[in-house]
């Protein structure tokens, strides 16, 4: 007979600075087979980037609504940054959870220190680069910020590179599938602690 050893689904938190590859690392992660994982899609009011959609990559919103949405605490964690807000909206990641799904952030490192505080049984994994260099030639090559834009998130990167110390996972974004792998690996043994699953297993034993 089988039993489910997790009541809960587990929050994993992938973070680091901007233009490492949280998303393309997370989109990667995604596209593997066998597991049942759910993005959470964060709210921002930034344009959207070539290739974005509204719904799928974030919820595109304006400076008004994100406002309501603070006062009425319905964000996990929000931040600015860049005159741009960033936020995960709560109720539909506590809803997934209860569920039993592995629900993944994909957010700046400002917000994770703020799940940490309201959810610090959350696993967090900082993504870095390989380089200061790669950071940097990776923000280039976007092509949608200008170079003022570029040494402002770079001054803030090598700020945030300073509590990478503070999570529970680095994972060095050198390879994209890499770095899905790694993240993959750090899920399935989060999931068999003691901690986790030693209430079912219990239970499993009394059957």
């Amino acid at each position: 007979m089988y039993v489910k050893l997790n009541e809960l689904g587990l929050l994993v938190v992938i973070s680091g600075p901007s233009g490492v590859g949280k998303g393309t690392v997370r989109k990667a992660l995604f596209e593997m087979t066998n597991h049942n994982l759910y993005y959470s899609i964060s709210m921002t009011t930034r344009k959207p980037r070539v290739g974005e959609k509204d719904g799928l990559d974030y919820i595109f919103t304006d400076e008004k609504a994100f406002q309501k949405g603070i006062k009425q605490n319905k964000f996990l964690e929000y931040a600015e940054f860049v005159g741009q807000y960033y936020g995960t909206p709560i109720d539909k990641v506590k809803e997934m959870l209860v569920k039993g799904n592995e629900v993944v952030l994909e957010i700046e490192v400002e917000g994770a220190k703020q799940v940490r505080e309201k959810m610090p049984k959350a696993v967090f994994i900082f993504i870095a680069p390989p380089s200061r260099k790669a950071l940097y030639d990776r923000l280039l090559s976007r092509g949608t910020e200008s170079k003022e834009t570029i040494i402002e998130r770079m001054e803030k990167a090598e700020r945030e590179f300073k509590l990478a110390h503070t999570y529970d996972y680095i994972v060095v974004n050198d390879e994209v599938s890499n770095a899905a792998n790694r993240i993959m690996a750090i899920i399935r043994a989060e999931h068999a602690k003691t901690e986790r699953s030693i209430y079912k297993y219990n239970k499993l034993l009394e059957l």
